[in-house]
């Protein structure tokens, strides 16, 4: 059982921000940005690629769904996304809001958020995806 499976089951705390019954979204807890939410399936696969077509579709759909209530809560030009796949092996999509490409290099250095920053910013963004 995956780290992300946990965090679905509720093992672990994590900042949720949306969810559905197929998928969930929660706070990067090693940000690059506040508002960097990991959106997973609750079916466990690793490689995001080896998802069935219609899962791999529907979870882009809820993607757009996350992104744009991110849009709505953080100040930024867009939300960048990007599939890396090796952190954790359970299929997942990184959502970063972004001002300037460089906001999405996975090299820079992690944010360092508080609790209250994290729950803040979760509150924020899971009040924009219902709304």
């Amino acid at each position: 059982m995956t780290i992300f499976s946990k965090i679905i089951a509720g093992e672990v705390p994590s900042y949720k921000v949306a969810e559905d019954e197929n998928f969930y979204a929660f706070l990067d807890i090693n940000p690059l940005a506040v508002g960097h939410t990991l959106v997973v399936p609750k079916k466990e696969v690793d490689y995001i690629f080896d998802l069935d077509d219609q899962t791999l579709a529907e979870m882009m759909l809820f993607s757009k769904k996350v992104a744009k209530a991110i849009k709505k809560a953080i100040p930024c030009l867009r939300v960048g996304i990007t599939v890396i796949g090796l952190e954790v092996p359970h299929a997942h999509i990184h959502l970063v809001p972004i001002s300037k490409e460089s906001d999405i290099h996975f090299g820079s250095p992690k944010l360092k958020l508080t609790p209250e920053v994290f729950q803040e910013t979760a509150n924020l963004i899971a009040a924009s995806f219902r709304a």
